[in-house]
């Protein structure tokens, strides 16, 4: 089949036909249950929380449950996009796939690179936080308290390999192990708001706690115009990675609707865990800058631990519910891990089946249906970043890698919201929600983050605004910060990167993109 006539099928409605073309995966393997379950896991919700969850109450206080709503605005408008791309043309490579056939093969590329860079950057994060999870499991706190501990290193490295193996098993082992920690990360982030929330309004929190209030979904009430906006950018990684349900479609059920539906509940799903833990955070902790308190500078990275220990106590049952708080981070960065694996191997296997990256990338073993060259490239590519972050700065470049994959994500998910519009901007003679789902909401959305990511970068240009600070060179020993740095370096490395594959590849870029007629 030509490229071209694989675009001509992906504008047929899906009524019309019901598959895509054949990568060797296993098709059918995951129903709607399933892909909803890998999109939450992706998000990776207590890890997410314990390491964002400070910040923002830094930045506005008690108005965290406002942004944690308002962040919540653009990734459901672009998760309509998604959806209706999906419907269209169901392919691995999302939005390197849609971007290319319906604007442009460059647009697409780019799309495609910020997934992979997103996805690099933060899995160092991911290994890291398990790693140290490990020890504290066992009891042993005062190892890890380094970010560059070699011995949390070992242990991240250990993680991210037994990931890599399970995604190299199949999609049905990845999956199994993903309902089995993601169970237990929601049951105890519900069990960790609910005994938090009962032991408030029964007078037993500790001094500085508050009962919940509903003007703490205000956003124009406290901080300022510049803070709020800023925890607003913060606030939208938390909500990351849901679209794994989108790269896994072509071995997904029913795949043109299922893998848009897994989507767009998971984000619904996540903003009300996400909103309830807030609430209880706030009320029991506080925002104090001493013991507990969610101002306190001894917590800011790790929100969790401290408070977890407080809600729960620490002997008898309370101590068995704070060794299972304790697993259930450590399995939220671990089943992160797993479906960063997944995601980039299969946006890499698309990139490779049509020319852009190369075709090894491509390759599904023949057993476990899987793209096994892709699956072990990332596991490979990943130990290496997280090492050489690792010694980079005392390991505070971690950090900062963390904090520039808000540009790339911005970027990818609002390229995402406006090709959806381009390419169904005729949906107006549909009817008012075709308008709505396919053109305007996903469009908000992506302009929403477009300017969320050019927010992120600017503020990231001071140096007080990241762990590690670089001297630019033929300046004046002028200092920016390390997640401008890397986030200005990865855009850059990216545009690199493109023009070099253009020149390897010129068969993928130089093909005639047919106008992209609204279905």
């Amino acid at each position: 089949m030509t490229r071209v006539s694989q675009y001509e099928q992906s504008q047929t409605p899906a009524s019309v036909h019901s598959e895509t073309s054949d990568k060797g995966l296993r098709s059918g393997a995951l129903g709607m249950a399933t892909s909803l379950i890998l999109a939450v896991a992706s998000a990776a919700p207590a890890y997410s929380l314990t390491a964002t969850l400070a910040f923002v109450v830094g930045y506005v206080g008690f108005q965290a449950p406002a942004v944690v709503v308002l962040a919540f605005v653009p990734i459901l408008f672009v998760s309509f996009g998604y959806a209706a791309l999906n419907r269209r043309d169901p392919d691995c490579g999302t939005i390197f796939t849609w971007a290319s056939r319906i604007l442009s093969p460059n647009l697409g590329f780019l799309g495609g690179w910020a997934i992979i860079a997103s996805f690099v950057l933060v899995i160092g994060s991911l290994a890291q936080v398990a790693g140290q999870y490990v020890f504290l499991l066992a009891g042993a706190e005062g190892i890890g308290s380094s970010p560059a501990d070699p011995r949390v290193l070992l242990a991240g490295l250990g993680w991210l390999a037994l990931m890599t193996l399970i995604c190299y098993r199949g999609i049905e082992i990845a999956a199994a192990v993903q309902r089995a920690l993601l169970f237990l990360e929601f049951g105890m982030l519900v069990a960790l708001s609910a005994v938090a929330l009962v032991r408030v309004y029964a007078g037993t929190a500790p001094h500085g706690a508050h009962r919940p209030q509903w003007s703490w979904l205000n956003p124009f009430e406290g901080a300022s115009a510049s803070a709020f906006v800023s925890a607003l950018v913060l606030m939208l990684f938390i909500y990351w990675g849901w679209e794994t349900a989108l790269t896994v479609n072509e071995e997904t059920t029913d795949r043109h609707r299922v893998p848009g539906r897994a989507a767009t509940w998971s984000t619904v799903l996540l903003v009300a865990l996400y909103l309830v833990a807030t609430f209880a955070a706030i009320s029991f902790a506080g925002i104090g800058d001493t013991g507990i308190g969610l101002n306190n500078p001894d917590n800011s990275g790790d929100v969790l631990y401290g408070f977890g220990t407080a809600v729960f106590g620490s002997s008898g049952l309370g101590s068995v519910l704070w060794h299972l708080l304790i697993l259930m981070v450590l399995t939220s960065a671990a089943a992160s891990t797993e479906t960063t694996v997944l995601t980039l191997s299969r946006t890499m296997l698309s990139m490779g089946d049509q020319g852009a990256l190369p075709r090894a990338l491509s390759r599904v073993h023949p057993r476990y249906r899987v793209p096994h060259v892709g699956t072990v490239t990332v596991g490979v590519v990943g130990a290496v970043v997280y090492v050489a972050m690792n010694f980079l700065g005392h390991g505070l470049v971690i950090g900062d890698a963390v904090s520039s994959c808000g540009v790339m994500i911005a970027f990818y998910y609002g390229l995402t919201g406006l090709t959806s519009a381009w390419a169904h901007r005729a949906q107006w003679r549909s009817g008012a929600a075709d308008l709505w789902l396919r053109v305007c909401f996903p469009a908000i959305g992506g302009v929403i983050l477009f300017a969320a990511g050019t927010w992120s970068l600017v503020q990231a240009w001071d140096p007080a605004n990241s762990g590690t600070s670089w001297t630019l060179p033929f300046s004046s020993g002028t200092r920016v910060g390390g997640a401008f740095v890397m986030g200005a370096g990865t855009i850059l490395l990216g545009l690199f990167v493109l023009l070099v594959c253009r020149r390897v590849y010129p068969g993928f870029f130089e093909r005639r993109t047919p106008a992209a007629s609204p279905a």
